[in-house]
């Protein structure tokens, strides 16, 4: 995957209309901090189109970035931010819940794991609310470059026993700071996603 052309072309609220896309999307859905943005930002080539921020819980919308004008990244609001209130996250959850039953051109859903901590109830919750959707969650596993390499397999099998994901899931392990596992990831959503053949 090339990309070509990037631009973040529509932004929903809590009480907006979602859009009627005609392009396939993939969500990308995780904790406040596991490097969302950072990921986004990473597969779209750009240093800070999706916002960063050193406040965790920044993403309060749904924002639609159009990839090379064929697909759509959709970034989901980060869950778990400690600080939000009680009423502020449940309309997160009400308004992630939304897009997961309500888009028609959704195709995979790429749930992000901090590859170096055991994933929390938050995490198992919203693996279990993604299946329950019909999605079967894409795992990234994030922050791979703060791990040894003799770790990895350790950590990931970690991640697969805590989710308790269905057999064949699969984990991409993800470093913003290297783009290791970048590639993987753009031949992902050329074959599965685009139908695009080698």
């Amino acid at each position: 995957m090339i990309i070509k052309s990037v631009a973040l072309e529509t932004v929903c609220g809590i009480t907006s209309t979602l859009p009627k896309n005609t392009l396939p999307e993939i969500a990308f859905a995780g904790k406040s901090n596991v490097g969302k943005s950072s990921l986004i930002n990473g597969l779209m080539n750009r240093k800070s189109l999706a916002r960063t921020s050193a406040q965790p819980g920044k993403t309060q919308t749904i924002n639609y970035y159009n990839i090379n004008q064929e697909l759509y990244f959709v970034d989901l609001p980060g869950y778990g931010y400690a600080n939000a209130s009680v009423e502020v996250k449940a309309k997160w959850g009400k308004m992630i819940e939304r897009y997961l039953q309500k888009s028609e051109m959704l195709k995979e859903v790429f749930l992000l794991i901090d590859i170096r901590h055991k994933p929390g109830a938050n995490d198992v919750q919203m693996y279990d609310w993604i299946l329950h959707n019909g999605f079967r969650p894409i795992i990234i596993a994030t922050k791979l470059d703060k791990i040894n390499r003799s770790q990895i397999q350790k950590q990931i099998k970690q991640i697969k026993e805590t989710l308790q994901v269905e057999p064949g899931t699969l984990v991409f392990p993800y470093s913003a700071q290297t783009k290791q596992g970048r590639d993987e990831l753009y031949d992902f959503i050329d074959e599965v996603v685009l139908g695009k053949k080698e």
